[in-house]
């Protein structure tokens, strides 16, 4: 077995030269996949912008081949390569074989003062990771040529004089899949990132030949106007409000003991009721996760629409205040910002943390804002109403969210959350029916009789609350009426502080084709039901109205002969079954409880659809409908008392005085 080495001085070894890169390029390009090597492309893009933007050229070439090699032209003043006296090193190894060397360095020396690339490491870092590199440079009346493989160069420099009038760069190379996973980078990531840039680099020309699939794909990027033509095309022409461009500059530091720098802000924005779009680009980097300027924009937007919202007197009397996502619902903007100084999160530039740019932009976008506000007043108008009711839609889309989200976790596993409930297996509710019984031992009947498809069952275990003298406090401190809301899965038709814990009423939500009342033939049965039926009336009506309930009746009598048994449901249904039966012998008892039935019996007088009798509960006036149970059981005891007398004769014959 081989000795293990021992953690000593000799242990300690660093990258040199190309491996600083090669061996780990996700620490310079993000990761060393496609979207690392996508990176390394575009650090070479980015040198060509900045000597566009400085004013030397206004064109660029990117094409792809099919070998995934990729070549970048432009029309600048060319790389300078030749030796340099100050450094003692000759140009084209500081630039292409040293991290941390460019022409970048100089502050304040007007070149590159707001450029792409500040950290020196993109020319460098690509050639690094490149399995190839050739490079072609036009300046001074000389072509200089160079060859790279693998990090090193391979014959120094070539020089010759060149007569043409041109002068720029043409670099030309392949990613190296010693260096990367995946090198193919797709046509489309080319497509947007030239578009990006030709978005915040107004007047420049980016054009990209796509060869990767052998045949030439040509498309131009070109922004006229910058960002406030892409904002323009963006939203399209159904806007509430034109584009509009604003510009400004300051100065500033992000400590008291740093240098001051500057910082240069272009925003065009505009509100739309159909397009949502945030883009913020730093130094022509497309800033994805923001940063700075997010925080700026969300500050300015939430803070000027909110102050015009109040002066206005828009806001609703504790109505709560706007937030930025009420404001992005509606807004099209993009930032441009540039800056002497910039503080990135990494090297591939996906957000800045500079402070200073935050404030700045913050109070550079409020006295905007302000200020168009103010000359603009039919379109802030137009665009802070439309902000405050994207809030009003947020909060009330938001209470039906939770309305359904109590819906739906209502619904979910009732058989374990509910007590004593018994659920059907078929999921098609046209089918479904609910069966609401008095207590165990009607369940026990009921369960065993029932077709288990399709009938469920909920006990209410004896009498329910009057709902009709009971506040909504005491209503909803009940389990029992709580839970069986929530098993017909339709909510409650009432809003305010009275209903917190259930959801609101939809009848698409109910889960049931038919409730079924089903009860004792007798005084107690009856009672629980009306109280059933109250309950239902107060918290559901629409149930009623729509014809969704139903009496389960049962029956009085059970009449048997040798041959057949009968069931009588009312007085005159026994006298005609006596009648029919004539002269044969016959045993005839009051039917029992449905707790005693036997399981064919309940099946064939109250469960079955083909032999049962429902009654549909289909109230003709629902006034009233009102005034009756009002009378039976609210607070009239005077009325109660005085139907009593007058009716209660006509009910003698059913009391049961056993």
């Amino acid at each position: 077995m081989a000795k293990k080495q021992e953690y000593g001085n000799e242990s300690i070894k660093s990258l040199k030269g190309a491996d600083r890169v090669r061996k780990r390029p996700a620490v310079i390009f993000g990761s060393d996949g496609v979207e690392g090597c996508a990176h390394s492309i575009f650090e070479i893009v980015s040198n060509s912008i900045d000597e566009a933007r400085d004013g030397h050229g206004n064109k660029i070439n990117v094409t792809l081949f099919a070998d995934h090699s990729v070549e970048v032209e432009d029309f600048g003043r060319g790389i300078p390569v030749d030796y340099n006296k100050a450094e003692q090193r000759w140009n084209w190894d500081l630039v292409f074989c040293e991290l941390y060397a460019g022409g970048k360095y100089a502050e304040g020396s007007g070149t590159y003062d707001f450029s792409l690339g500040l950290n020196g490491l993109g020319l460098c870092a690509t050639q690094y990771a490149s399995e190839w590199m050739t490079a072609d440079i036009y300046r001074d009346g000389q072509h200089y040529h160079l060859d790279f493989k693998k990090g090193e160069n391979v014959g120094g420099l070539k020089k010759e004089p060149y007569s043409g009038r041109r002068t720029g760069s043409v670099i030309h190379w392949k990613p190296d899949t010693d260096v990367f996973t995946d090198i193919a980078v797709p046509a489309e990531t080319f497509r947007d990132m030239l578009k990006r840039q030709a978005v915040v680099n107004a007047g420049v020309t980016l054009a990209f030949d796509d060869r990767s699939s052998g045949k030439s794909e040509k498309s131009e990027y070109y922004y006229e106007n910058g960002i406030t033509d892409y904002v323009t095309e963006l939203a399209g022409d159904n806007t509430l409000t034109p584009v509009h461009f604003c510009q400004g500059q300051a100065a500033g530091r992000d400590r008291a003991d740093q240098p001051e720098y500057e910082v240069r802000m272009n925003v065009a924005f505009c509100f739309s009721n159909t397009v949502q779009t945030l883009e913020y680009y730093h130094n022509s980097s497309w800033l994805e996760h923001g940063g700075s300027p997010d925080r700026a924009v969300r500050l300015a937007f939430v803070n000027q629409i909110n102050s015009w919202l109040k002066n206005k007197g828009l806001y609703k009397k504790n109505e709560s205040a706007i937030t930025f996502a009420d404001v992005q619902d509606c807004l099209v903007l993009v930032s441009s910002s540039f800056s002497t100084r910039t503080s990135y999160e990494n090297q591939t530039k996906k957000a800045i943390t500079n402070k200073f740019v935050a404030q700045a932009m913050t109070d550079f976008l409020k006295h905007q804002l302000e200020v168009y506000f103010i000359e603009h007043p039919d379109e802030a108008e137009k665009a802070c109403k439309q902000v405050l009711i994207n809030k009003q839609s947020r909060e009330h889309a938001e209470k039906a969210r939770i309305s359904i989200k109590k819906n739906i976790t209502a619904q979910m596993d009732l058989a374990n959350r509910v007590q004593k409930f018994v659920d059907c297996r078929t999921k098609d509710a046209s089918r479904r029916e609910l069966y609401i019984v008095e207590g165990d031992s009607a369940m026990g009947a009921v369960k065993q009789s029932r077709d288990s498809e399709f009938q469920a069952i909920m006990p209410v275990r004896g009498k329910i609350l009057n709902c009709l003298k009971a506040d909504y406090s005491r209503i909803f401190k009940s389990d029992i009426i709580t839970d069986l809301i929530r098993v017909m899965g339709c909510g409650v038709e009432l809003g305010g502080s009275h209903n917190k814990d259930l959801a609101v009423f939809r009848l698409e939500n109910l889960r049931y084709n038919k409730i079924v009342i089903c009860t004792d033939a007798d005084v107690d049965g009856y009672q629980i039901r009306t109280l059933i039926l109250t309950m239902l009336y107060r918290l559901t009506p629409t149930l009623i109205k729509e014809g969704y309930v139903y009496i389960a009746e049962s029956p009085l009598y059970e009449i048997n002969t040798k041959t057949k048994t009968y069931f009588a449901y009312t007085e005159p249904e026994k006298a005609n079954i006596l009648k029919r039966i004539g002269d044969a012998k016959y045993t005839i008892q009051r039917s029992k409880g449905l707790g005693e039935n036997d399981p064919e019996m309940m099946w064939l007088t109250t469960m079955s659809p083909d032999s049962r009798r429902l009654i549909k509960v289909m109230p003709a006036d629902v006034e009233q409908t009102a005034k009756t149970f009002d009378l039976l059981l609210g607070d009239n005891l005077q009325g109660r008392k005085e139907h009593i007398a007058e009716h209660g004769a006509e009910y003698l014959d059913d009391l049961d005085l056993s």
